[in-house]
């Protein structure tokens, strides 16, 4: 009996390379985007830090220089903190788009999956047919010589 032979395997063999890719490339935004919330998150602490520290210096001695140093700091941070956001938000697009362009060639893959699976059963009906005709040739062989003798 003859094997199936998808005839567009290739063509699905480079989907699924492509597909993989597309994969690769979204992990690659979500470490980023990890990356930036980690450092969002110990800004926000940073910060958080730096409000108590003024709060407290505020209570005795007034010490300027100390506070203008807690200030500006606090500026800094603020400022890498709204770059941070920007970055940010940049990443998230771009996530979407990634995401977007997985989920097409995912469907494209799925296509070519879907129709090597009709092709293979049809190829498998079509064997089991002309299987199913020559048993019965066979068994019309073997009543015709019976039937002779």
């Amino acid at each position: 009996m003859a094997r199936f032979r998808f005839r567009l395997q290739t063509l699905l063999h480079l989907r699924e390379a492509a597909r993989d890719e597309r994969r690769t490339a979204l992990g690659e935004a979500l470490a980023a985007e990890a990356v930036l919330l980690e450092r969002r998150a110990e800004i926000d602490a940073q910060l958080q830090a730096q409000h108590e520290l003024a709060q407290t210096r505020g209570l005795g001695p007034l010490d300027v220089d100390a506070l203008l140093n807690i200030e500006r700091y606090e500026m800094l941070l603020r400022a890498e903190r709204q770059l941070l956001e920007k970055q940010l938000r940049s990443v998230q697009e771009e996530i979407e788009v990634r995401r977007a362009a997985l989920a097409e060639a995912d469907r494209q893959v799925r296509i070519l999956e879907r129709l090597r699976e009709t092709q293979q059963d049809r190829f498998e009906h079509e064997a089991r047919r002309l299987e199913h005709l020559q048993l019965d040739e066979v068994a019309a062989q073997r009543w015709l010589r019976e039937a002779r003798s």
